[in-house]
């Protein structure tokens, strides 16, 4: 009985290691709580269950830019959102919920350093989990080229 487990999960290892990798890159401008919600969060949990049922992975990205920067925020307050109260009561959930995708699903959040700059974001205000990469441009560009399929969320 044991062998034949052993042998299992080496078969499913080998199905797991032939590369079959989808990938993702989520254009991330909305600044609709209800839209980053649904479309963002649930759909990356979503579709990652969807992909591991049929013993696939997903690799997903997400270039942050637009409207979407106050989600990525630590204190809203020192943000031109400092007036959103639906976001500043939902903050700490949402931070926990964007920390939960990147350590259950591995999820890379890139954020837009041009945007950043324009909008007067220091990046001591930026949750760590997020990287900042120099526009989001070389982010969407460099993901497509690297086989990315492009989903926008506006």
């Amino acid at each position: 009985m044991k062998k034949l487990l052993l042998v299992l999960v080496l078969f499913l290892g080998l199905l797991k290691a032939d590369g079959d990798v989808k990938k993702a890159v989520f254009d991330l401008t909305t600044s609709d709580l209800r839209t980053f919600e649904n479309r963002m969060i649930k759909a990356v949990a979503f579709n990652n269950s969807h992909y591991q049922t049929t013993f696939k992975e997903l690799d997903i990205i997400v270039i942050v830019h637009g409207g979407a920067y106050k989600f990525f925020v630590k204190d809203i307050s020192k943000t031109k959102c400092k007036e959103d109260k639906k976001l500043q009561a939902k903050a700490k959930e949402i931070h926990e919920r964007l920390a939960s995708l990147v350590k259950t699903y591995s999820v890379k959040f890139l954020m837009c350093g041009v945007g950043m700059k324009a909008k007067n974001i220091e990046k001591e205000n930026v949750l760590e989990f997020v990287e900042v990469i120099p526009s989001a441009m070389v982010g969407l560009i460099d993901a497509q080229n690297d086989g990315y399929a492009f989903i926008p969320i506006d």
